[in-house]
């Protein structure tokens, strides 16, 4: 809110300070200069709320939906990617990292292909869009990301595909930690013949 706004609605809350306080006092019968001094304590009472009114909002006590960017992060696009024969190539998108329409179990999962990563990593939702099963007795397994520790679940998917390429038993880790991210880890990339990146494109060769 700028500050064109903030004075044009001090001004009508003076502007009704008066007229309210003028409406109460031409209602009584009161000398004048008994009402000059009512009319001076409402004009001062509702001045001081006007500047207690100001000082929350501008310290954010009150939710403050104008001229508020959006704090999510935006989506990229996901290029196509291309078969060729029993490989596939994966453009860079365009925050600079390679991601990839796959399958978990027959269901579409989106997938961030990071060799920085140990393990496949799927998020809560995508996990249970794929029915995996989820030993919540199980001990959670403590993993360090980029935002810090965080704990997840062991699973094992039966079979995941990127295109050509195809893989089964594979075990990976589960958390809502992960939000909508999903990761292709080593422990899918170690089972490759061969994957790199050539010309700017990720290349799997299963």
């Amino acid at each position: 809110m700028d500050v064109g706004t903030d004075q044009a609605m001090s001004g009508i809350w003076y502007l009704l300070a008066l007229v309210l306080v003028g409406s109460a006092l031409l209602t009584r019968r009161m000398p004048l200069g008994g009402m000059m001094r009512m009319a001076l304590l409402w004009v001062a009472i509702f001045a001081i709320l006007l500047m207690l009114f100001n000082l929350a909002r501008k310290s954010g006590f009150f939710l403050q939906t104008v001229d508020q960017p959006s704090m999510a992060p935006e989506r990229p696009t996901t290029p196509q990617a291309k078969a060729e024969g029993s490989r596939i190539r994966i453009p860079v998108s365009s925050d600079g990292h390679y991601w990839v329409e796959g399958a978990v179990n027959g269901t579409p999962v989106r997938f961030l292909i990071d060799s920085g990563a140990s393990v496949t990593a799927l998020s809560e939702q995508a996990a249970q869009a794929a029915a995996l099963n989820i030993d919540p007795t199980q001990s959670p397994v403590l993993m360090v990301t980029a935002n810090g520790r965080v704990q997840a679940q062991r699973s094992r998917i039966a079979t995941l595909t990127i295109g050509p390429v195809r893989t089964s038993d594979l075990d990976i880790v589960v958390s809502p930690a992960f939000d909508d991210v999903n990761v292709i880890g080593m422990n899918m990339l170690s089972r490759l013949k061969s994957w790199g990146v050539e010309n700017g494109e990720m290349v799997l060769t299963p």
